[in-house]
This record gives structure tokens, sequence and C-alpha cells, in this order.
């Protein structure tokens, strides 16, 4: 996918300016269920937005009165279809399929530019899956979260089991799984899973962009870097996250970012700093 090509998405309108693309589910008569073709586009625009370097920071929110109603019925649909054949390579294939869903997401993570979730309504099922994977959450006052699949008779497989542990306290995330109910917005806040609650939708929008425009005016890879650690260190020990950084800085620390740092804070004026580069095969 090219960065033209976001014209022709059916999902998801696309959206870049001064270094934050705004990436908007665009179906909201259908709540914004996520379709075969969403998993499919919603990576490819990150993926392209990063190889490209056409963003510093990406913002993602909804058209409608909610964020998502999750993953769509014909796809649960077409999963019980499937349950037939030889058990070893039928299992073989829900396996792929599954781990071709994660993949999806974790493309939030490995990203370069962090990503800004701006949930307002029902944030269902795969919808929470998502924003899990983002780096900062903010809703609105009207915003749940529900961790829908268990009510459905299936073990949530996407994302969330593995990192809503890492955003709330554990007996919490816990309960939400188990009992499926939906977690309003003042307690989404209180627990620490979102990082502001907003009055309306255009405050939710403005607040994003605000935090997106400090982020944006920073060192593309200072930022880039520290997404990294952060990720790094969630998973890792303390021991080994020191280790790593040591390792990253002694290769990435260079003078250009921080002497621009340091004169425009001696000047009082804004900090210039260069895109990072667009990625590219170390052999083409």
């Amino acid at each position: 996918m090219q960065i033209k090509d976001f014209r022709e998405l059916e999902t998801v309108n696309v959206s870049i300016d001064n270094g934050i693309a705004e990436i908007i589910f665009c179906r909201p008569e259908k709540l914004n269920s996520m379709t075969a073709l969403f998993w499919d586009e919603l990576p490819e625009v990150l993926q392209t937005i990063d190889r490209e370097a056409a963003a510093r920071v990406a913002i993602i929110s909804a058209n409608g009165k909610h964020f998502t109603a999750g993953m769509d019925l014909a796809i649960f649909q077409d999963m019980l279809s499937r349950f037939d054949g030889e058990p070893a390579r039928r299992a073989e294939q829900l396996r792929s399929g599954i781990l071709e869903l994660q993949k999806a997401l974790s493309v939030i993570e490995q990203i370069r530019l962090p990503v800004i979730a701006a949930v307002r309504g029902a944030c269902v099922g795969g919808g929470l899956d998502l924003v899990c994977a983002t780096d900062i959450r903010f809703c609105t006052e009207d915003a749940y979260f529900v961790i829908k699949e268990t009510e459905l008779g299936i073990t949530a497989d996407v994302g969330t089991l593995q990192r809503l542990q890492h955003v709330m306290p554990s007996g919490l995330a816990r309960e939400l799984a188990y009992t499926s109910r939906p977690m309003k917005a003042e307690e989404a806040f209180s627990c620490g899973f979102v990082n502001a609650v907003c009055c309306d939708f255009d405050q939710l929008m403005a607040h994003a962009r605000k935090t997106a425009k400090q982020i944006a005016a920073h060192s593309p890879v200072a930022v880039h870097g520290t997404k990294v650690m952060l990720n790094y260190s969630r998973d890792h020990n303390v021991a080994d996250s020191l280790d790593y950084v040591a390792t990253w800085q002694a290769g990435m620390l260079q003078v250009a970012d921080m002497q621009e740092a340091f004169q425009a804070s001696k000047e009082r004026r804004p900090s210039y700093f260069e895109d990072l580069y667009p990625r590219r095969s170390a052999i083409k």
C-alpha cells in the first residue's frame, strides 16, 4: 500500500497534517464493526505511515456514537462454518488465523510512532484488543469497555488478556474478563486504563490533538527510542532492560537533536527536528 491508496480505503479514513496522522473508523451505520477487510486495512495503513515516515504520531478515533462494536458477526459465522475436516489440520488452520489477527494489532506496538486511542461510546471485544495495544488512551464520559468474548463462550485471543494486566490492576482485569461487564469511563480513569475523560467528542479530539502535537514537536528519534524502551521494559526484568537501553544508546545517541534542543531552549524558540528516514530494505 502507498499513501495515495488511502483514498480508496473502505473501513477507515486517513488524514496526515503537521506530523499527525488521524485514522478514523468510518462505518458508523454498522457500529464500526471490525470486518475482515478492516483487519487488512488498519495494519497496512499503520505500516505504510511508518515505512514512509509520513507522521510522528497517530490518533485512532471513530465516526458515529460508538468507537466499535468489535468483531463483525460475519467473521464469527465464518469461523463456526470451518469446524469440520481432519482435527489436527483444522486446529492448525484456526491457530494460523488467530495469529494473523494478533499480528494485525501488534503492528500498533511495532511501528516507530506512538498511537493514541480516542474512544467514545462502546469499545467492545476486538476494539478493546486494539486500544490495549495503543500507547495512550483518552475517552468521553459516555465511553465503556467490554471484554465480550467470555459472554459469547470464547476465550479472548487477540491481545486483551495479554496486555490488560500491564495497564490496570490484575484483579480488576480478571473481573472484567470473567464477567464481561462493562467498565465505564469513570472506572477506566480511576484504575489508570485511560489517561483522561472528556465531556464530549469535540473536547476528546481537541485533547488528543493537543497531546499529539506535543509528541510531534519532540525529536522523532528520541520518541521512537522511548517507545521501544517502554515496551521492552514491560516484557523484561529491570536488569535486562537497563542493559538493552545502554546498548541502544551506544548506537542511537547522537549530538544533532540534542544540540538543536539545547539551542532552541537557549533561543526560546520551538525545536526543529528532521523526520525519521523512511524504512528501507538493507538489500534493495
